[in-house]
């Protein structure tokens, strides 16, 4: 209570806590930093798309097992590819910020993954027929899920 005292919603707060941090001093941190990243006008659909691929990767937990790499020959269309490229480059810098314990700068730097994000759900079948393409969609999801939910479980957010 003493986190909802300071003004966080409970949908933070449950965001925070989800990760379970080592550090009782990170909690407000990471606090700080949802709170600047659900300011954001990309954050709900961030947040919601989150929440999406997280289902997508619980339901394919049974699919053979779903690979850390992602094989671009693989990415035919161009929703993925796009996807992809722009995680090349974003990936890295949104991970070298947390590392360097700037949480608001990491989510900040994944917000830009939106518009990509929502046309390769609009443009991509995850569950495809050929079982190469969907564990490499998977993967693929796997990696952004992973670096979207380093500082918080950005699902909680959806529908907040």
């Amino acid at each position: 209570t003493s986190l909802r005292d300071s003004g966080y919603s409970a949908h933070e707060v449950a965001a925070v806590l989800a990760l379970r941090p080592d550090r009782l001093a990170d909690v407000a941190q990471r606090l700080n930093a949802v709170r600047a990243f659900n300011a954001l006008p990309e954050a709900a659909s961030l947040a919601a798309a989150n929440k999406r691929i997280g289902n997508i990767l619980k339901k394919a937990a049974g699919d053979a097992h779903i690979t850390n790499g992602v094989q671009t020959a693989l990415l035919k269309e161009p929703a993925e590819q796009a996807l992809n490229a722009r995680m090349q480059v974003v990936l890295p810098q949104a991970d070298a910020m947390f590392e360097q314990g700037d949480y608001a700068a990491s989510l900040k730097a994944l917000a830009v993954l939106r518009n990509e994000v929502d046309a390769f759900f609009d443009g991509v079948m995850v569950q495809a027929e050929q079982a190469d393409l969907r564990q490499n969609r998977q993967a693929l999801l796997k990696h952004l899920h992973q670096a979207m939910n380093r500082v918080a479980d950005l699902a909680q957010l959806a529908g907040a």
